[in-house]
C-alpha cells in the first residue's frame, strides 16, 4: 500500500470495509483497492454505494453467502470427476442462496434503483436445483433417486433383518455356550460371543477373539450364506450410487458459464453491499464530486474514532486557496485534522461514503504526506533528516492535482533554522499549484500565512477557563500565544511572562495576559540534606587520656587508673582496685589528671609492673641477660 496511505491509516477503513464481505474475491478487491482516477468511474462506484445504503435501510440485508470452494467444485466437474452426495448437495444450497438473492433483489425494484437490476443476470437453475434437491438428501443419494436404488436398499434392508433374526434364534438355542447373550458385530460381520471351550458347538467362521482368548466371535454358517447375498446387494447399490452421481456431476458441468456468472455477481454484490454497510456503521454521505480542486466537508469526522465523541470538523479549501496553515496548542486535534481531511479525500476517490453531512471532494492524482515521527533506525536518519527527505519526495511528486499534507512542518531542529525551512517548503508548495493542508508552531510561518496570496490561516481553539482543546477548526485566525496564556492560568509569575513574552514577541505585553503585577515566584523552604559527619583526627582521640589520669568509668562510676592510652581503635586501658580493663574512650570520663596526682618524671611502672617485672628490667638495663623476660598481661 502507498506510503502515504499507510500514515493516514486508511488499510484500517479498508479492514473495517473487509470485515462486512463475504465472499474472498470480495474480500481480495477491498485489500487492493486504491483510488480511481477517472471521474466517471469514482460517480459509477459512488452511485453503487449510495443504492446499497438505500436498499440496507429500507429492504434489509441482501442473503448473500460466502461460496467458498465452488470454483473447486466445478473444475472437477469440467474434468469429468465424480462429485460426491455432499459436494452436489453445497451445489444445490449455492443454487438456493441465488434464488433467494433474485427474490430479494426483485422486491428492491419498487425503490426504482439501478442495482437490483442485476437480478435479471442471475440464473438459479430451478430445475438442475430440484433435481439436487430431490436426489441428493442429508449429505447421501436419497432411497428415491432411482427406481433400482430404491428396490436395492429394500432387499438390503430386508436381508439384512433376516440375518439378524437368524443370528437370534440361534443364541436362544446355544445359551449355555455363550458367554453374553446377543449378538455383535464384527469387521462388519454378525458374530455370536462363543465360550472358547464349546466353539465347537456352533457351526460357523471364527472372526475374532476377546482380549483374554476366553471369548470368540463366530459368524454360523447360516449367517455367512445369508452376508455372501448381502455384500452382492451392496456392490449393485454403489454402483447405482456411482451412476446417479455421475448423471448430476454432468449436469452441473453443463452448466458451469452460468454457475461462474452467478458466482461473479454474487461476489460483485458482496462487494457493493460491503460498502453500504460501512456506510451504515459510520452514518456516512454520499460526497458530491469534482474535478475544480475544491475540497468541504462539513461536519466531518474521523472515520477510525467513535463518533459519539468526535468533535465535527468543518473545512474549505479551494478556489482561491491554495493552502492552510493549521496553528494551534499541541493536543489540539491539528494531527486529527489533517488525518481527517486525507481520510474523507481518499474514501471519497475510493468509492466509499464519507462520515459528514455534507461533503465536496475533488479527485486528486496523489495525495502526499509526512506526519508523525519519521526517524529510520535502519538507515540512521534521525527525526529531522528523515522528515526531510520525505519532504523532498514529496516536492519533486507534487502537482497541479496532488493534495499534500504536512505535520508539524520543520520541526525538529534548531527553532531559527526550522522557521525557515517551514516557509521555504511552503514556498514551493505554493509555486506547485498542488493543495496542500501544514500544521506548525512558528509565529513566523503564521505571519508568512496573513500576508501570501491564496494561503489562510486556520487554528485549533481551546477553552482559556478550563485549559482544555475544543478539537476545533477555525480557517481564517492564526492560533493564539496559548502556551502564555496556560502558563498564566497556571501561576506563571508576572515577572516570568513579561520576560518570556520579551524574548518571544519583543515587547513586555500582551493584551491577554494583563500583566499587572510585577510578583516573582514564592520559593518554598527545602528538605535539608543531612551530612555524614566527619571523624575527629585520630591523634586527638589518642591524646584524649594520659598515663595515670584518674578516670571514672561510666556507668558504674567506678574511679581507675588509665595504664594504656587510647589506641586508634578509641580504646584504652583501665586499672580498676580488682583488675584491668579494657574500654572505648566514650564511656571513660576524666576524673583527675595525672599531672596533678603525681610529678612529671614519675616512674608509672611501681602503679602498674609486677615486682618481677621491674627486677627484670632493671637488670636488662645493666646488663645483658639472656635468660630473662618481661611478661604482660592479656
Amino acid at each position: 500500500m502507498n506510503h502515504s496511505f499507510q500514515i493516514l491509516e486508511f488499510h484500517k477503513i479498508l479492514n473495517k470495509l473487509e470485515e462486512y464481505a463475504y465472499t474472498e474475491k470480495a474480500k481480495e478487491e477491498i485489500r487492493n483497492l486504491e483510488p480511481f482516477m477517472a471521474e466517471r468511474d469514482v460517480l459509477a462506484k459512488q452511485r453503487e454505494t449510495t443504492e446499497a445504503r438505500i436498499i440496507l435501510d429500507k429492504i434489509g440485508n441482501p442473503p448473500l453467502v460466502s461460496l467458498s470452494g465452488v470454483e473447486e467444485l466445478l473444475v472437477i466437474a469440467e474434468k469429468e470427476g465424480c462429485l460426491a452426495a455432499e459436494q452436489l448437495e453445497y451445489i444445490a444450497i449455492t443454487l438456493t442462496a441465488v434464488r433467494r438473492l433474485k427474490d430479494f433483489l426483485c422486491r428492491c425494484k419498487v425503490l426504482e434503483l439501478s442495482l437490483p437490476y442485476y437480478e435479471v443476470e442471475l440464473d438459479s437453475l430451478d430445475e438442475l436445483r430440484e433435481e439436487l434437491n430431490n436426489k441428493i438428501r442429508n449429505n447421501r443419494v436419497d432411497d428415491y433417486a432411482s427406481k433400482l436404488l430404491k428396490d436395492l436398499r429394500s432387499d438390503i434392508e430386508r436381508l439384512d433383518n433376516k440375518m439378524r433374526m437368524k443370528a437370534e434364534s440361534i443364541l436362544k438355542a446355544n445359551k449355555d455356550s455363550l458367554s453374553d447373550q446377543f449378538i455383535t458385530i464384527r469387521n462388519g460381520r454378525i458374530c455370536l460371543p462363543v465360550k472358547k471351550d464349546c466353539k465347537f458347538k456352533i457351526n460357523g467362521s471364527v472372526i475374532d477373539k476377546s482380549s483374554t482368548g476366553a471369548t470368540l466371535f463366530i459368524e454360523p454358517t447360516a449367517v455367512a450364506s445369508l452376508n455372501e447375498e448381502l455384500q452382492e446387494l451392496k456392490i449393485e447399490e454403489e454402483n447405482e450410487e456411482r451412476r446417479i452421481l455421475y448423471t448430476l456431476t454432468s449436469m452441473v458441468a453443463e452448466k458451469i458459464e452460468v454457475f461462474l456468472q452467478n458466482t461473479g455477481i454474487m461476489e460483485k454484490l458482496d462487494y457493493i453491499f460491503a460498502k453500504g454497510r460501512l456506510s451504515v456503521e459510520l452514518d456516512g454521505k454520499a460526497p458530491h464530486i469534482n474535478t475544480d480542486r475544491i475540497i468541504k466537508i462539513v461536519n466531518g469526522k474521523h472515520p477510525l474514532m467513535d463518533k459519539d465523541i468526535c468533535v465535527p470538523l468543518n473545512f474549505n479549501l479551494g478556489g482561491n486557496t491554495n493552502g492552510v496553515i493549521i496553528t494551534g496548542p499541541n493536543t489540539g486535534g491539528k494531527t486529527v485534522a489533517i488525518k481527517t481531511v486525507g481520510l474523507h479525500c481518499l474514501m471519497a476517490q475510493c468509492g466509499l461514503h464519507i462520515p459528514c453531512d455534507e461533503g465536496d471532494i475533488c479527485l486528486n492524482s496523489q495525495v502526499l504526506c509526512d506526519i508523525g515521527d519519521g526517524q529510520n533506525i535502519s538507515e540512521n536518519l534521525s527525526t529531522f533528516s528523515a522528515h526531510i527527505t520525505n519532504v523532498l519526495d514529496i516536492l519533486k511528486k507534487a502537482g497541479r492535482d496532488s493534495l499534500v499534507i504536512m505535520d508539524e512542518l520543520g520541526s525538529g531542529t534548531d527553532p531559527t533554522e526550522g522557521m525557515g525551512i517551514a516557509i521555504a517548503i511552503l514556498e514551493e508548495l505554493r509555486k506547485s499549484n498542488c493543495l496542500f493542508l501544514v500544521t506548525t508552531h512558528y509565529p513566523e510561518v503564521k505571519n508568512y500565512g496573513e500576508k501570501t496570496e491564496n494561503i489562510l490561516n486556520a487554528r485549533m481553539t481551546f477553552d482559556r477557563e478550563t485549559l482544555k482543546p475544543l478539537y476545533q477548526l477555525e480557517i481564517g485566525k492564526a492560533g493564539e500565544s496559548c502556551a502564555l496564556y496556560i502558563a498564566k492560568r497556571l501561576g506563571m509569575p508576572g515577572g516570568m511572562l513579561r520576560r518570556a513574552s520579551m524574548a518571544a514577541y519583543g515587547k513586555e505585553e500582551l493584551e491577554f495576559l494583563d500583566l499587572s503585577k510585577e510578583d516573582e515566584v514564592q520559593r518554598e523552604s527545602a528538605p535539608i540534606i543531612y551530612k555524614v559527619k566527619e571523624k575527629k583526627n585520630q591523634q586527638n582521640i589518642t591524646e584524649k587520656f594520659n598515663l595515670g589520669d584518674s578516670v571514672m568509668v561510666l556507668p558504674d562510676k567506678r574511679i581507675g587508673i588509665v595504664c594504656e592510652r587510647v589506641n586508634d581503635k578509641g580504646v584504652l586501658r583501665v586499672q580498676l582496685p580488682d583488675k584491668k580493663i579494657w574500654i572505648n574512650h566514650k564511656r571513660v570520663k576524666l576524673h583527675v589528671a595525672a599531672k596533678e596526682l603525681y610529678p612529671e618524671d614519675y616512674d608509672f611502672s611501681i602503679i602498674f609492673d609486677t615486682v618481677e617485672n621491674r627486677k627484670a628490667r632493671h637488670s636488662m638495663e645493666r646488663k645483658y641477660c639472656g635468660d630473662l623476660e618481661i611478661k604482660y598481661e592479656d
